[in-house]
């Protein structure tokens, strides 16, 4: 016959319970989970780091890797990623939570309108959205092809390489269908500059 009290028969029960819960949740479901992420995805599950012409670890390429001065103004060297209502801090992450009617970001797009204009040497028409908005994230490495090839003669330009050589790696870095971003083609950034990094004749 059990003589224990009816509550400490309770208090073993819930204590083997933590202890199982533990075991399961605590231990064998992540080793689990990361088992997977590195058998099926491990470029993904380890950070999708992308190494630079050294073969050394450079950035992630899920994160805008961007050269900017304490304004908020990118590096006429490199391809531009998109704006950024966080000056791309990964520490910092957010969107700028001002609605589409809001003066301050009519002025804010009207603004990186003419900046990206004025750096790439186009008309203010001809400058995609993507320049001028900031991404939900403000971390978002994925720009448009159209923005891509804007930059082009610029990023040649500085580097010393021809602007065939600078579109074949945009060419080469845009993804299409099932690996484009919502399904519209689009560059990453990061990956991009690495290319340009490494092509480049040394100084």
């Amino acid at each position: 016959m059990n003589t224990l009290p009816g509550y400490l028969r309770q208090a073993g029960t819930a204590l083997r319970f933590l202890l199982l819960a533990t075991v399961v949740l605590g231990l064998l479901y992540p080793l689990a989970i990361f088992g997977i992420g590195q058998a099926i995805a491990p470029f993904q599950a380890n950070g999708s780091i992308v190494k630079d012409a050294s073969g050394k670890p450079a950035a992630s390429a899920l994160i805008a890797q961007v050269s900017a001065n304490d304004a908020g103004t990118q590096s006429p060297l490199w391809f531009h990623a998109r704006p950024s209502a966080a000056k791309w801090d990964p520490g910092a992450s957010s969107a700028s939570n001002l609605g589409p009617n809001d003066p301050k970001l009519l002025d804010a797009v009207k603004a990186n309108r003419a900046a990206v204009a004025a750096a790439e040497g186009v008309k203010e028409s001809e400058v995609p959205a993507d320049a001028v908005t900031a991404s939900g994230s403000g971390l978002d490495p994925q720009i448009s092809v159209a923005y891509a090839r804007l930059q082009v003669p610029r990023v040649a330009k500085a580097h010393g390489l021809s602007p065939e050589t600078v579109q074949a790696m945009v060419d080469r870095r845009t993804v299409t269908g099932l690996e484009a971003f919502l399904g519209q083609p689009s560059v990453n950034v990061t990956e991009l500059n690495l290319d340009v990094a490494a092509a480049a004749p040394a100084k």
